[in-house]
């Protein structure tokens, strides 16, 4: 065995183009840019793993340049040694200006990271969004009006940063809009692109507000002319709208204990203050819509499911008729009609019933 590995390695130093071989081994400048270039390439991917991977290659190849001056005293290793290492310094410096051209403003960045990185929202395609509403951040004063409701002109979407708004039509309380929320979605879902119109409901700030904002001409070009902006818009426009119509909801069960279907149109009449004082009238108003119809209406119901007509309980003689209230709290009442929805609904015209649960 030992025999044919010392044949072995005759023929390879016969086969070598070296005269002698040198019996001392390099210095340790030599081995120290071996160990170098060898960290390098065990660098990964992305900025920081570039940033890695040129940083030990520029300290490898510096190390060479070292050694082929003082030890190996050969002028193309020092030249080719200290094009490499120029050529990996560069790319470093090319990649700090590249990480500081990505770097954001503070409030866009704590938006990226609130709203669009948990969606995996790409940072170039976020700087796109950015870019369309010119990369600024507007403010509120405190009891400084957004919108007022028939005035303002719905030509632009934005996103609040900072404190909270209040929504409101005809002086009455509808919700509020907190950080991270759109302050007009309902009104930008609610056009056309080439349709024009004016708010519904105003927003004023509660508190000092910082707040972004898109024109409505620059943001529709940008979601025609890309796709996948335009889902992303839809998604949370949807989202965001679907919050506000539960907020009214949830507002809807507090004060009256009746869920109602968030599909109805304009909640607000049925939050208005005319059902607010339970007054003689009010009374006799709550008596006329929590009665059941007699008969079923003739129109096409618009709840989402109906109920049979209740049959009238057995006749009593000299019995007090019970209270109105004393309807709506019975055990039994599991679902409430209400024959009277134009008196709720005036400017929609439509007739028929609205099935809205009692939560027990």
């Amino acid at each position: 065995m030992s025999t044919n590995s010392s044949r072995v390695g005759q023929l390879l130093l016969q086969a070598s183009a070296c005269i002698s071989w040198k019996q001392d081994v390099e210095g340790a400048v030599y081995h120290l840019a071996n160990c170098l270039l060898l960290l390098g390439f065990m660098g990964g991917s992305g900025v920081y793993g570039c940033f890695y991977f040129f940083g030990f290659l520029s300290a490898g190849y510096l190390c060479c340049v070292l050694w082929g001056w003082f030890s190996a005293c050969g002028l193309d290793i020092v030249l080719w040694s200290f094009l490499l290492a120029v050529v990996c310094l560069l790319q470093l410096a090319h990649l700090v200006y590249r990480l500081r051209e990505d770097t954001l403003a503070e409030e866009f960045d704590l938006l990226y990271k609130t709203l669009c990185l948990p969606l995996q929202v790409p940072l170039q395609t976020y700087k796109e969004i950015v870019h369309c509403c010119e990369e600024q951040v507007l403010t509120l004063a405190t009891e400084q009006t957004y919108a007022v409701e028939g005035e303002t002109p719905i030509n632009r979407l934005s996103l609040l940063l900072s404190g909270r708004v209040r929504v409101s039509q005809d002086g009455q309380f509808l919700h509020y809009i907190f950080p991270y929320q759109f302050m007009d979605s309902p009104e930008w879902e609610s056009l056309q692109p080439s349709e024009e119109g004016v708010f519904q409901v105003t927003l004023t700030a509660e508190t000092s507000c910082s707040y972004i904002s898109w024109p409505r001409k620059s943001l529709h070009l940008l979601l025609t002319k890309e796709r996948y902006i335009s889902c992303l818009f839809s998604a949370l426009l949807g989202y965001d709208i679907s919050e506000k119509l539960y907020t009214l909801n949830d507002k809807l069960f507090a004060k009256f204990g009746l869920r109602f279907d968030i599909r109805l149109p304009s909640l607000y009449h049925v939050l208005g203050p005319t059902a607010a004082d339970p007054g003689p009238e009010s009374e006799k108003g709550d008596e006329e819509v929590c009665e059941p119809a007699a008969s079923p209406p003739q129109a096409t119901p618009t709840s989402l499911q109906q109920t049979p007509p209740c049959s009238p309980p057995p006749a009593a003689t000299n019995l007090p008729a019970p209270p109105s209230w004393a309807r709506l709290s019975r055990p039994d009442s599991g679902i409430l009609e209400i024959d009277d929805f134009p008196s709720y609904f005036p400017q929609f015209g439509f007739s028929g019933k609205v099935a809205a649960v009692r939560i027990p």
